[in-house]
Protein backbone atom coordinates (compact mmCIF):
# COMPACT_ATOMS: atom_id res chain seq x y z
CA UNK A 1 0.00 0.00 0.00
CA UNK A 2 3.19 2.16 0.95
CA UNK A 3 5.13 1.17 -1.66
CA UNK A 4 6.68 3.90 -3.96
CA UNK A 5 6.41 3.23 -7.90
CA UNK A 6 9.15 6.32 -8.74
CA UNK A 7 11.69 8.54 -6.52
CA UNK A 8 11.65 11.87 -8.41
CA UNK A 9 14.56 14.73 -8.81
CA UNK A 10 13.90 17.60 -10.13
CA UNK A 11 17.64 18.89 -11.55
CA UNK A 12 18.02 22.59 -12.40
CA UNK A 13 20.70 22.56 -13.08
CA UNK A 14 22.88 19.25 -13.36
CA UNK A 15 26.43 17.62 -14.03
CA UNK A 16 26.27 13.87 -13.89
CA UNK A 17 28.69 11.46 -13.06
CA UNK A 18 29.66 7.95 -14.58
CA UNK A 19 29.47 6.47 -11.29
CA UNK A 20 26.21 5.47 -8.40
CA UNK A 21 26.56 9.33 -7.05
CA UNK A 22 25.56 12.52 -8.88
CA UNK A 23 26.85 15.85 -8.67
CA UNK A 24 24.39 18.74 -8.59
CA UNK A 25 25.33 21.92 -9.68
CA UNK A 26 28.81 21.08 -9.60
CA UNK A 27 27.48 22.55 -6.27
CA UNK A 28 27.10 19.27 -4.27
CA UNK A 29 27.39 15.59 -4.58
CA UNK A 30 24.31 13.12 -4.00
CA UNK A 31 25.11 9.57 -3.19
CA UNK A 32 21.61 7.55 -3.34
CA UNK A 33 21.43 4.71 -0.82
CA UNK A 34 17.82 4.21 -1.36
CA UNK A 35 15.02 5.06 -3.36
CA UNK A 36 12.13 3.41 -2.73
CA UNK A 37 9.28 2.36 -0.12
CA UNK A 38 7.58 -0.73 0.73
CA UNK A 39 8.94 -4.20 1.00
CA UNK A 40 12.42 -4.00 -0.11
CA UNK A 41 14.72 -3.02 3.09
CA UNK A 42 17.59 -2.58 0.84
CA UNK A 43 16.76 0.31 -1.29
CA UNK A 44 14.53 2.51 1.46
CA UNK A 45 14.62 6.00 1.18
CA UNK A 46 18.12 7.72 2.19
CA UNK A 47 20.15 10.01 0.07
CA UNK A 48 24.07 11.07 1.08
CA UNK A 49 24.51 14.50 0.57
CA UNK A 50 28.06 17.18 0.66
CA UNK A 51 29.47 19.80 -1.17
CA UNK A 52 31.37 19.33 -3.91
CA UNK A 53 34.85 17.73 -3.01
CA UNK A 54 33.79 17.27 0.64
CA UNK A 55 33.29 13.84 1.95
CA UNK A 56 31.52 15.50 5.04
CA UNK A 57 27.88 13.90 4.28
CA UNK A 58 24.39 14.28 6.68
CA UNK A 59 22.07 11.18 5.20
CA UNK A 60 18.63 12.78 4.03
CA UNK A 61 16.42 10.10 5.42
CA UNK A 62 17.86 6.98 6.59
CA UNK A 63 15.66 4.38 5.52
CA UNK A 64 18.63 2.02 4.18
CA UNK A 65 22.64 2.55 5.15
CA UNK A 66 24.66 -0.26 4.98
CA UNK A 67 22.88 -1.78 2.07
CA UNK A 68 22.96 1.09 -0.12
CA UNK A 69 26.88 1.87 1.04
CA UNK A 70 27.57 -1.16 -0.20
CA UNK A 71 26.11 -0.70 -3.67
CA UNK A 72 27.67 2.95 -4.12
CA UNK A 73 31.12 0.88 -2.67
CA UNK A 74 30.11 -1.06 -6.11
CA UNK A 75 29.77 0.96 -8.56
CA UNK A 76 32.71 3.15 -7.10
CA UNK A 77 30.72 6.39 -6.13
CA UNK A 78 32.21 5.53 -2.14
CA UNK A 79 35.92 3.84 -1.57
CA UNK A 80 36.65 1.88 1.59
CA UNK A 81 34.02 -0.40 3.93
CA UNK A 82 30.85 0.16 4.38
CA UNK A 83 31.16 0.17 8.14
CA UNK A 84 33.70 2.49 8.32
CA UNK A 85 31.62 4.86 5.81
CA UNK A 86 29.31 5.49 7.98
CA UNK A 87 31.08 5.73 10.98
CA UNK A 88 33.83 8.47 9.98
CA UNK A 89 31.74 10.12 6.63
CA UNK A 90 28.37 10.29 7.86
CA UNK A 91 28.54 13.38 9.91
CA UNK A 92 24.41 13.32 11.12
CA UNK A 93 20.85 12.35 9.82
CA UNK A 94 18.18 14.89 8.58
CA UNK A 95 14.59 12.69 8.95
CA UNK A 96 11.56 13.99 7.31
CA UNK A 97 9.38 11.75 9.53
CA UNK A 98 9.47 8.58 11.60
CA UNK A 99 7.80 6.05 9.42
CA UNK A 100 9.81 3.21 9.22
CA UNK A 101 10.97 3.16 5.55
CA UNK A 102 12.99 5.97 6.76
CA UNK A 103 14.88 5.39 9.46
CA UNK A 104 15.30 1.33 9.81
CA UNK A 105 18.68 1.61 8.67
CA UNK A 106 19.78 4.68 11.42
CA UNK A 107 17.88 1.82 14.16
CA UNK A 108 19.30 -1.54 12.89
CA UNK A 109 23.11 -0.05 12.62
CA UNK A 110 23.20 2.05 15.12
CA UNK A 111 25.38 -0.50 17.62
CA UNK A 112 28.16 0.20 14.85
CA UNK A 113 27.91 3.81 14.13
CA UNK A 114 29.86 6.81 16.04
CA UNK A 115 28.31 9.32 17.79
CA UNK A 116 26.84 12.28 15.85
CA UNK A 117 23.27 14.55 15.88
CA UNK A 118 20.03 13.24 14.83
CA UNK A 119 18.55 16.18 13.33
CA UNK A 120 14.36 16.91 12.88
CA UNK A 121 11.66 18.74 13.73
CA UNK A 122 10.48 18.12 16.94
CA UNK A 123 7.25 16.03 16.36
CA UNK A 124 9.35 13.80 14.66
CA UNK A 125 12.29 13.42 17.25
CA UNK A 126 9.44 12.75 19.79
CA UNK A 127 8.89 9.52 17.75
CA UNK A 128 12.31 8.71 17.84
CA UNK A 129 12.59 9.00 21.45
CA UNK A 130 9.58 7.54 22.45
CA UNK A 131 8.92 4.66 19.75
CA UNK A 132 12.09 3.17 18.58
CA UNK A 133 14.97 4.09 20.90
CA UNK A 134 13.45 2.54 23.72
CA UNK A 135 14.72 -0.50 25.43
CA UNK A 136 11.49 -2.88 24.66
CA UNK A 137 12.19 -1.91 21.06
CA UNK A 138 15.67 -1.43 20.55
CA UNK A 139 18.48 0.10 22.84
CA UNK A 140 18.44 3.69 24.01
CA UNK A 141 21.39 5.11 22.21
CA UNK A 142 20.57 8.72 22.24
CA UNK A 143 20.30 11.03 24.68
CA UNK A 144 17.07 11.54 25.97
CA UNK A 145 14.31 9.01 26.84
CA UNK A 146 13.78 5.88 28.38
CA UNK A 147 17.31 5.47 30.97
CA UNK A 148 20.30 4.58 30.40
CA UNK A 149 20.41 6.71 27.92
CA UNK A 150 23.59 5.50 25.56
CA UNK A 151 24.22 8.91 24.52
CA UNK A 152 25.51 7.34 21.24
CA UNK A 153 23.04 10.16 18.93
CA UNK A 154 21.99 13.68 19.86
CA UNK A 155 18.66 14.96 19.27
CA UNK A 156 19.04 18.43 17.62
CA UNK A 157 15.35 19.42 16.62
CA UNK A 158 14.76 21.97 13.89
CA UNK A 159 12.34 24.70 14.39
CA UNK A 160 10.74 26.23 10.94
CA UNK A 161 11.94 29.22 9.67
CA UNK A 162 15.15 28.92 11.61
CA UNK A 163 18.73 27.92 9.68
CA UNK A 164 20.73 25.88 11.82
CA UNK A 165 24.55 24.79 10.65
CA UNK A 166 24.91 20.46 10.68
CA UNK A 167 27.96 19.88 12.63
CA UNK A 168 30.78 18.35 10.98
CA UNK A 169 30.15 19.77 7.60
CA UNK A 170 30.32 22.59 5.68
CA UNK A 171 26.49 22.90 4.99
CA UNK A 172 23.30 24.59 6.88
CA UNK A 173 19.49 23.49 6.88
CA UNK A 174 16.27 25.12 7.10
CA UNK A 175 13.49 23.06 7.95
CA UNK A 176 9.60 23.13 6.66
CA UNK A 177 6.90 21.53 7.98
CA UNK A 178 5.20 18.90 4.82
CA UNK A 179 1.57 17.17 5.82
CA UNK A 180 1.91 13.19 5.09
CA UNK A 181 -1.68 12.34 5.52
CA UNK A 182 -3.29 14.83 7.92
CA UNK A 183 -2.57 15.59 11.13
CA UNK A 184 0.30 13.32 10.79
CA UNK A 185 3.87 15.62 10.13
CA UNK A 186 6.78 15.64 7.59
CA UNK A 187 9.77 17.99 6.77
CA UNK A 188 11.17 19.50 3.75
CA UNK A 189 14.97 20.22 4.19
CA UNK A 190 16.49 22.87 2.37
CA UNK A 191 20.05 22.51 2.31
CA UNK A 192 22.64 25.09 1.39
CA UNK A 193 26.09 25.80 1.07
CA UNK A 194 27.74 29.16 0.24
CA UNK A 195 24.76 30.32 -2.37
CA UNK A 196 23.47 26.96 -3.63
CA UNK A 197 20.96 24.91 -2.64
CA UNK A 198 18.98 21.72 -2.76
CA UNK A 199 15.81 21.29 -1.35
CA UNK A 200 14.72 17.41 -0.03
CA UNK A 201 11.20 16.89 0.58
CA UNK A 202 9.84 14.31 2.67
CA UNK A 203 6.87 12.51 1.86
CA UNK A 204 4.23 14.43 1.12
CA UNK A 205 0.26 14.65 0.08
CA UNK A 206 -1.32 17.27 -1.85
CA UNK A 207 -2.29 20.92 -0.72
CA UNK A 208 -5.84 20.16 -2.03
CA UNK A 209 -6.16 16.51 -0.66
CA UNK A 210 -4.29 17.30 3.11
CA UNK A 211 -6.66 20.29 3.14
CA UNK A 212 -3.14 22.22 3.66
CA UNK A 213 -0.96 24.94 2.06
CA UNK A 214 2.29 23.58 3.17
CA UNK A 215 3.30 23.26 -0.42
CA UNK A 216 2.26 26.44 -1.19
CA UNK A 217 4.02 28.35 1.36
CA UNK A 218 7.37 26.39 0.35
CA UNK A 219 6.89 27.08 -2.87
CA UNK A 220 6.66 30.69 -2.24
CA UNK A 221 10.05 30.78 -0.11
CA UNK A 222 11.85 28.61 -2.60
CA UNK A 223 11.00 30.80 -5.70
CA UNK A 224 13.67 33.45 -5.17
CA UNK A 225 16.54 30.88 -4.95
CA UNK A 226 15.15 29.25 -8.62
CA UNK A 227 14.80 33.17 -10.25
CA UNK A 228 18.56 33.57 -8.81
CA UNK A 229 19.83 30.51 -10.11
CA UNK A 230 20.47 29.04 -6.57
CA UNK A 231 18.65 26.18 -6.57
CA UNK A 232 20.04 23.57 -7.74
CA UNK A 233 17.59 20.33 -7.68
CA UNK A 234 14.57 19.33 -5.57
CA UNK A 235 13.51 15.74 -4.51
CA UNK A 236 9.92 15.25 -4.60
CA UNK A 237 8.67 11.33 -4.20
CA UNK A 238 5.67 9.98 -6.11
CA UNK A 239 4.10 6.72 -4.43
CA UNK A 240 1.18 5.88 -6.73
CA UNK A 241 -0.20 5.83 -10.25
CA UNK A 242 -2.64 8.48 -11.41
CA UNK A 243 -5.88 5.23 -11.04
CA UNK A 244 -5.30 5.29 -7.11
CA UNK A 245 -8.26 6.86 -5.36
CA UNK A 246 -7.65 10.15 -3.53
CA UNK A 247 -9.08 8.82 -0.25
CA UNK A 248 -6.22 6.69 -0.81
CA UNK A 249 -2.98 8.65 -0.73
CA UNK A 250 -1.95 8.05 2.84
CA UNK A 251 -0.32 11.40 2.33
CA UNK A 252 1.44 10.66 -1.39
CA UNK A 253 1.37 12.19 -4.64
CA UNK A 254 0.82 10.33 -7.82
CA UNK A 255 1.83 11.18 -11.20
CA UNK A 256 -0.75 13.81 -12.07
CA UNK A 257 0.05 15.59 -8.86
CA UNK A 258 3.37 15.48 -9.10
CA UNK A 259 3.17 17.64 -12.26
CA UNK A 260 0.28 19.87 -10.95
CA UNK A 261 3.16 20.96 -7.79
CA UNK A 262 5.81 21.51 -10.40
CA UNK A 263 3.40 24.01 -12.53
CA UNK A 264 1.92 25.24 -9.65
CA UNK A 265 5.91 26.06 -8.65
CA UNK A 266 6.56 27.28 -11.89
CA UNK A 267 3.43 29.59 -11.41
Amino acid sequence: MFKKILAAIIFLSVYTSNSWGQEIGTAFTIIPLGVKGGDDESNLSSYMIAPKGSENYVCLDAGTINAGIQKAIEYKSLSGISEEIQRKQIKGYLISHAHLDHVAGLIINSPADTSKNIYGIPSVLNILRDKYFTWDAWANFANEGEKPQLKKYTYSPLNEGETYPLEGTEMKVRAFELSHGNPYKSTAFLISHNDSYVLYLGDTGADEIEKSDKLANLWQTISPLINKGQLKAIFLEVSFPNEQPDKQLFGHLTQSFFIVKLANLKA
